[in-house]
């Protein structure tokens, strides 16, 4: 496992992560006790940062957060997210008191007294740049109950905005994948020259990067890939990447040999996403202990060579682009 800096935080974190979303809820039935078992063997092979977010299964993938890294509290980094639970347009949900609340719940469910990282939780761009809420941070920052804040961002608008506009701001969660590679142009370079870490979020595109996927697949109802994929719950860049299912699953097809010497399709995915520069860690999801043990041997295949990643970006440019719906 390589270890990167996460920006202003000075976080030595692997560049292999994972997020909790699906052990929480919203990706189908889960089990706790391989939840638990997937999170122990990740620690065991060096990951050592977790996302988690406070609607996840309504605070659940937190409290299994809690009880994975119970004595470990001083080497595992948890980053968890807010605003959600409320109405993330209404400027009170931003307010001390209601941040505050927000937090103290986080850390009771985690079982900690000072969160290592809180993230707006993709907050709409007016928030961000009404600005008050980052006051708040920096106040609870300043009282010890979180070290360092970010922003999880769904547009490279808003990260730019931040970057120049918000210098206690020391990460970005980004959707980032083959399949949605519009944050290289500009975005990660200047978060580089600001020292912004990049946790980027979807590495999988919802699981169309593991080629798994035919066009006659269906999902679970309480997964939001059947639930969210054309945006009927929140930001459709959120499944799929913004790209429709079908299209989607045609465009994957054409992805399929980035397998051949990078490991099997989605470890060739979280591969090429570790070798972009300004990347700090990638984030995937798991349900089981297979996903985390197979998700974990993308660090050890062959990087992807200059070719390689030409060919990558020009089939980005010419045929994916196009098809990518909602906020980008």
């Amino acid at each position: 496992m390589n270890y990167h800096t996460l920006g202003k935080t000075g976080y030595k974190i692997s560049e292999l992560s994972f997020g909790t979303w699906a052990i929480g809820g919203a990706w189908g039935k889960t089990n706790d006790e391989e939840s638990l078992r997937a999170l122990e063997i990740a620690i065991e092979k060096g990951v050592n940062f977790f996302d988690t977010a406070d609607v996840y299964g309504d605070g659940h993938s937190e409290e299994l957060l809690r009880e994975a890294t119970k004595g470990k509290e001083d080497e595992i980094y948890v980053a968890s997210k807010f605003c959600r639970k409320g109405d993330i347009h209404d400027p009170d949900n931003y307010s001390k008191e209601a941040v505050t609340n927000y937090l103290n719940d986080t850390l009771k469910r985690l079982g900690r007294d000072t969160l290592d990282l809180y993230q707006i939780h993709c907050p709409p761009l007016e928030i961000l740049q009404e600005g008050s809420v980052f006051r708040v941070l920096d106040d609870l920052k300043a009282a010890g109950k979180i070290r360092h804040y970010g922003v999880s961002i769904e547009t490279v608008e808003e990260g730019l905005y931040l970057l120049e506009n918000e210098p206690g701001v020391s990460t970005l969660q980004v959707i980032f994948n083959m399949m949605r590679q519009k944050p290289l142009d500009e975005l990660f370079p200047k978060a580089v020259a600001k020292n912004v870490g990049i946790i980027a979020r979807l590495p999988l595109a919802s699981g169309l990067l593991t080629g798994k996927f035919n066009k006659n697949h269906t999902f679970e109802s309480d997964d939001h890939r059947n639930f969210n994929k054309d945006g009927e719950a929140f930001n459709v860049g959120e499944t799929f990447g913004g790209l429709p299912f079908e299209t989607g699953v045609e465009l994957a097809n054409k992805l399929n040999w980035i397998a051949d010497d990078h490991g099997d399709m989605a470890q060739a995915a979280l591969k090429w996403i570790m070798q972009q520069p300004g990347v700090s860690t990638v984030i995937p999801g798991f349900k089981n202990t297979k996903q985390v043990k197979d998700n974990l041997g993308s660090v050890a295949v062959k990087d992807f060579t200059e070719a390689e990643l030409n060919r990558l970006r020009d089939f980005y440019q010419e045929e994916i682009h196009q098809h990518i719906r909602g906020p980008y």
